[in-house]
């Protein structure tokens, strides 16, 4: 095990939650927005409208400085706070898929290669040539999210891996199809409604009224195919995914549900009224708001994507608290579950001082306070005044204060299907009955 990083009061899961949802703004208009680029591009040329390039220009700058600015420091920091805050979920991707990450930063390259290009050449080469670079971006950029929403769908649904190790037998798994297609509408969805704000500081009323209209049809399609794939992705779900979204078992999700598909009607009525029936009532004071109802929309969504994962990071290999599940012997790996419950979970962890690791009776907070923060605190605030699931809320609410009866409680933890059990000897678990005791006295 590696060290753990600990973020008081928060947790690193939620670090890397708010980090990931906003990441999608950016990643998701990067993949987006030069599909609708060339279309007014093409157009432009076309029906010989020079005027329309005033907008290009700008909104080709605003993808370059929100996307390759804001979306590079996000997409760093959820490398940053993944590797620290999840280290072997890290791994176990990397050993897997490292290949896919290879691809997928190639076609990064292109992207960036592409972009500049794009920018920089306005009305110095040919119209078609200019055209032709603004494609490759495009396709570049679409390719991106073919090879990344592999590897982020393999860790809801692992599929037939579990029994091969295959690269794709994990790529391909039940919910790839159906998230790709969600996430391609969602990205002409915000493609459109960031045309609309910068369409908005468009000083030619036409062109503005024009190019409103034609974003508020890219949004209203995207948002559409988003629902109706969105539709096929929840039916696609593993069956354990199912039971903890619909049947009530964390009932938080449900809020979540009831936000983010709040959020998507919000945006899909706003583009219909606002975007193509009166295109000349928009601002960019009301392009910013749907912004952030929809930046609402998708941290919900991404929210119960987080949760109908648990209690696993990786499906049925890697628990969340970073323990390996189960055997997977195509990859010559063996749970640790057993090893932990046999040899013990502390003498297992090599920052942890000798004294306590060979006795951790001699020290029973301390010694409970490291076996909880492992097994616990990605998930958990160890905080009376935690943001996330604060541990003394709980265990307050459970009406156990003894060390003794939260020893034993801590056992029933495998029969609840979204945590992860507590593994470790009796000691560990008697040590770490003693500090959540310690929690509420």
């Amino acid at each position: 095990m590696y060290p753990f990083f600990e973020l008081p009061s928060f947790t690193s899961g939620m670090l890397i939650a708010l980090i990931a949802s906003f990441h999608i703004l950016p990643s998701h208009l990067a993949t987006g927005a030069f599909w609708f680029t060339v279309s007014v591009e093409r157009d432009a040329i076309r029906r010989n409208r020079p005027e329309l390039l005033d907008f290009l220009k700008k909104y080709t700058l605003f993808i370059l400085l929100f996307c390759f600015v804001f979306g590079s420091l996000t997409g760093v920091g959820i490398w940053f706070s993944s590797t620290v805050a999840s280290p072997r979920g890290i791994s176990g991707l990397i050993h897997n898929y490292v290949w896919g990450w290879a691809t997928e930063w190639v076609f990064f390259i292109i992207e960036i290669v592409t972009i500049y290009t794009y920018y920089y050449t306005f009305g110095k080469i040919g119209s078609r040539t200019h055209l032709r670079i603004g494609w490759i971006y495009a396709w570049a950029a679409w390719i991106s999210m073919i090879i990344i929403t592999g590897i982020l769908s393999f860790m809801l649904s692992s599929g037939k891996w579990i029994e091969t190790g295959g690269f794709f037998d994990g790529f391909f798994n039940r919910t790839y199809w159906p998230q790709l297609f969600m996430r391609t509408g969602l990205m002409f969805g915000i493609a459109g409604l960031y045309a609309i704000i910068v369409a908005s500081r468009l000083d030619n009323l036409d062109v503005r009224k024009w190019i409103t209209r034609k974003a508020a049809i890219w949004g209203i399609g995207g948002m559409a195919a988003a629902g109706f794939f969105c539709a096929w992705y929840l039916f696609s779900l593993p069956e354990a995914a199912k039971a903890l979204l619909f049947e009530g078992t964390l009932p938080y999700l449900k809020k979540l549900g009831t936000v983010a598909i709040g959020s998507l009607a919000i945006v899909t009525t706003s583009f219909i009224i606002f975007g193509f029936m009166s295109p000349w009532r928009v601002n960019t004071v009301t392009g910013t708001i749907l912004v952030l109802v929809l930046f609402a929309g998708i941290g919900a969504a991404e929210g119960i994507r987080e949760g109908i994962r648990r209690p696993y990071v990786i499906d049925n290999y890697l628990y969340s608290n970073q323990i390996v599940a189960h055997d997977l012997p195509a990859k010559k790996v063996t749970a640790e579950t057993v090893r932990f419950r046999t040899d013990g979970f502390l003498k297992n962890l090599f920052f942890v001082p000798d004294q306590i690791k060979d006795d951790p009776g001699s020290h029973p907070v301390e010694a409970g306070r490291i076996v909880i923060l492992f097994q616990c605190g990605n998930c958990h605030a160890l905080e009376r005044g935690g943001i996330i699931r604060p541990l003394p809320a709980l265990i307050s609410r459970l009406g156990m204060n003894s060390p003794e009866e939260l020893a034993d409680y801590l056992l029933a933890l495998e029969s609840y299907p979204f945590m992860p059990p507590f593994v470790g000897t009796d000691e560990d678990r008697l040590a770490a009955g003693a500090y959540l005791a310690s929690l509420v006295r």
